[in-house]
This record gives C-alpha cells, structure tokens and sequence, in this order.
C-alpha cells in the first residue's frame, strides 16, 4: 500500500498533460449555442428512429417555460 502515492502522482500528472493538450484545462462552461448544435443531430435521429414527436415537443415546451422565467 505504500507504493499508491507515487502512482497517484503519476495519474495526475497524465491527467494535466492530456488534458492541456486537448484544450479541456479551460475552466467554465460550454456556450448554449454550442450544446445545441452537438445534441439536435443525435435527437433528430432518436426522434424519426423512435417517431416520439409528442415527446419532443412537451419537453421543447417544458424547456421555453424554463428558458422564460
């Protein structure tokens, strides 16, 4: 068990280095905008794949509500 400190280190480090270099150290949140253009192709898929238009739109509606207040 003495040995699990180094190897903790170690991960760590990785982690910085791949990290930097995928440009994921930046601090904060992605842009609404951006969110949206990468979710709409995957839902629009599941949504003619699963014919869930109902679905779709109570929670499209549900999420104007929220977007409103």
């Amino acid at each position: 068990m003495a040995d699990t400190a180094p190897r903790t280190m170690i991960r760590a480090q990785g982690r910085r280095l791949y990290g930097s270099a995928s440009g994921s150290s930046r601090s904060g949140r992605r842009h609404p905008l951006v969110a949206t253009a990468m979710v709409l192709p995957l839902a629009t898929l599941l949504v003619v794949v699963f014919g869930g238009w109902e679905a779709v739109v109570t929670q499209a509606s549900s999420v104007g509500v929220m977007l409103g207040r």
